[in-house]
């Protein structure tokens, strides 16, 4: 049986989501002290910005990496967590909607917040859509050719089962839960979907279990631990380094960087292996 591959619709979607999410990172990043003038809302303090900016930023090499897939198997690792995140960044839009810039005087913020409302509550639907048509492509299910090691699994998976149940106490209860700095309900929320959605994806690459279907993944991984404490460095004075939660938030921050450096380097030399095999067989024939 054929392998299935990449259908179009959903390769045109990953390399429009990596361009959406790279320019929410700018608005959140770059403009993090000015989202009142450029982003859907007013974030404060505007550490709680950057944090958010550097998920959207992280997804950038997920998104782009499974767009140059030609199987579905080994892109699909950039679907699921995403669907997640934008169902509940819908709920805690619908949640705190009197929150958002959708009637603002400045104008770039008003289209902000229009955009905003409209992405999130299209985005989950053609997704949804687009799962469906990929389904009835024609192809099974590949071989796992680069299974994963057992240690490297068990980590992967607990630290997205951390992020899963941080996230999860974080919407339930945004200003309840203990944070490295002051939350407000709708940043707080905003956060944990971040949380739950990149946890969802580290659980899903631990089951995937093959170093060609994660590489992506594994570079935001990265870029997630690396950006945000750049966050934290960049707005030291908003952080309280004396909280218990600090040291542990460094301390898994440092472990993501670390993990997923090394799952990205072990997924490129896997990639390459592959490359030279299938140059070598074509040689022979």
């Amino acid at each position: 049986m054929n392998t299935q591959t990449l259908a179009r619709p959903m390769r045109i979607w990953f390399l429009l989501d990596s361009i959406i999410v790279l320019i929410a990172g700018v608005q959140l990043i770059v403009l993090a002290d000015f989202t009142q003038l450029y982003f859907a809302w007013t974030i404060t303090p505007a550490l709680s910005a950057m944090f958010l900016g550097g998920g959207y930023w992280a997804s950038v090499p997920l998104l782009y990496f499974s767009a140059r897939q030609t199987i579905w198997a080994r892109a699909r690792l950039g679907v699921f967590g995403v669907l997640v995140f934008t169902i509940l960044t819908l709920v805690v839009t619908v949640m705190h909607l009197d929150r958002f810039h959708l009637a603002s005087a400045a104008p770039t913020a008003l289209i902000a917040a229009w955009i905003w409302l409209i992405t999130y509550s299209a985005v989950p639907l053609i997704l949804i859509a687009l799962l469906i048509w990929q389904r009835r492509a024609p192809g099974g299910e590949p071989a796992r050719a680069a299974p994963l090691a057992v240690w490297f699994r068990v980590v992967l998976a607990l630290q997205g089962a951390i992020m899963l149940g941080v996230g999860s106490a974080l919407f339930i209860a945004p200003t309840g839960v203990a944070w490295m700095w002051t939350l407000t309900p709708l940043t707080g929320r905003a956060i944990a979907a971040w949380q739950i959605g990149i946890g969802v994806i580290a659980i899903h690459a631990s089951w995937e279990n093959d170093w060609q279907r994660i590489g992506g993944a594994m570079l935001g991984w990265a870029c997630f631990g690396g950006l945000q404490m750049l966050a934290l460095i960049r707005y030291a004075s908003t952080v309280d380094w004396s909280a218990p939660v600090t040291l542990f938030s460094l301390g898994f921050l440092a472990s993501q960087m670390v993990i997923g450096g090394y799952g990205w380097q072990r997924a490129r030399r896997s990639a390459a292996s592959r490359e030279n095999s299938n140059t070598f067989i074509a040689e022979e024939k």
